[in-house]
């Protein structure tokens, strides 16, 4: 796999709080929006040989391929997207989750996605995407922690 950033903070809750103070600086949604791009350029390279279907989200209009490794104590998410704005929400999700035990991520709740106003500025495909996102790195972390 390759050299992941994440985690940048150390528990999750830290993550969530930087995102919100980071969007806060910003004024309107064009600014947050150019924000959200500029992210996910920062995304770790992701092999193309991972871009495949056995890889692929399914649930996002977007082409968004996600790899899982690691185990209960410590879960590592690689991703990538064809869209730049998906791209930043991919980052966001793996700052938040990525490096992280099953059992922190499971006590996780994504309160980010409120706290920046996400939900009232995504496309309805965009906040489908996300949820699906999401929704696999629990299921990846209840599957890692047993439950």
């Amino acid at each position: 796999m390759s050299e992941s950033p994440f985690p940048l903070e150390p528990t999750a809750a830290e993550a969530q709080a930087a995102i919100a103070d980071e969007f806060a600086f910003f004024g309107d949604w064009s600014e947050r929006y150019q924000y959200l791009i500029d992210l996910g350029r920062k995304l770790p390279a992701f092999p193309d040989a991972w871009k495949t279907d056995a890889n692929r989200l399914h649930g996002c209009q977007s082409m968004v391929w996600v790899v899982p490794s690691g185990d209960a104590a410590h879960l590592d998410f690689a991703a990538a997207s064809d869209s730049a704005i998906v791209s930043g929400l991919v980052y966001l999700a793996l700052r938040v989750y990525s490096g992280r035990s099953a059992a922190e991520i499971l006590a996780t709740e994504p309160e980010y996605i409120a706290a920046i106003g996400l939900a009232k500025h995504l496309s309805p495909t965009r906040s489908n995407g996300l949820a699906a996102l999401l929704a696999f790195i629990r299921e990846h972390a209840r599957a890692a922690a047993g439950a």
